[in-house]
């Protein structure tokens, strides 16, 4: 990631919503604030405007989909001109491509995503990947795998040979869920996108 990212500085904090439909986005409240930045449940359009920053969490992707086009989000997601980080469900709304099977998208990040390619729930796990030489634990839950990546983004860091943290852009995807471990750094990372 060019370096690990020192500490955000609080005098400059930064407020990132995280959609707040469906899926663990306490988890990500909590990552946010530990990495120095100001969280918000963003459930409607006037949350979004509020932040500068936006994290789509895990969940389920269909039922994220059903939601924002209840709630007429979906469009206001698409031309949201500021960073945005999936995790998990939240990598396949950011792909261009998403498959197994195919399904709506966001299509913001030139990737494509194949849902529940490691398989079931009972095939989740906890694993380490390198991330710019040291260690990051990484929970696997019902993960996606990335399986294109096209030439603007940029692989970060893999797990047996497929990306696993992707950036374009002001664009960032996990296929696992870093804000199930105490280490922010993925977080920080995103903060000083934002």
């Amino acid at each position: 990631m060019g370096g690990v990212v020192g500490r955000v500085d609080r005098t400059d904090m930064k407020t990132v919503g995280i959609l707040a439909l469906q899926g663990d986005f306490e988890a990500h409240a909590r990552a946010v604030t530990r990495a120095g930045g100001n969280a918000i449940e963003v459930r409607t359009k006037e949350d979004l405007d509020k932040s500068d920053g936006l994290i789509l969490p895990g969940g389920e992707s269909t039922t994220m989909l059903k939601i924002l086009h209840e709630e007429s989000l979906f469009d206001a997601l698409k031309s949201f001109p500021r960073p945005i980080f999936g995790t998990c469900a939240g990598a396949i709304l950011l792909a261009k491509e998403v498959t197994n099977p195919q399904q709506e998208s966001l299509g913001l990040m030139d990737i494509g995503v194949e849902r529940n390619a490691y398989g079931r729930q009972l095939d989740s796990r906890v694993t380490q990947i390198d991330l710019d030489g040291k260690e990051l634990e990484a929970v696997f839950i019902r993960a996606p795998i990335i399986r294109r990546v096209g030439s603007p983004a940029k692989t970060l860091a893999s797990y047996n040979g497929d990306p696993v943290l992707v950036e374009e852009g002001r664009f960032l995807v996990a296929t696992f869920h870093p804000e199930m471990t105490a280490d922010d750094r993925i977080h920080r990372h995103f903060l000083a996108k934002v």
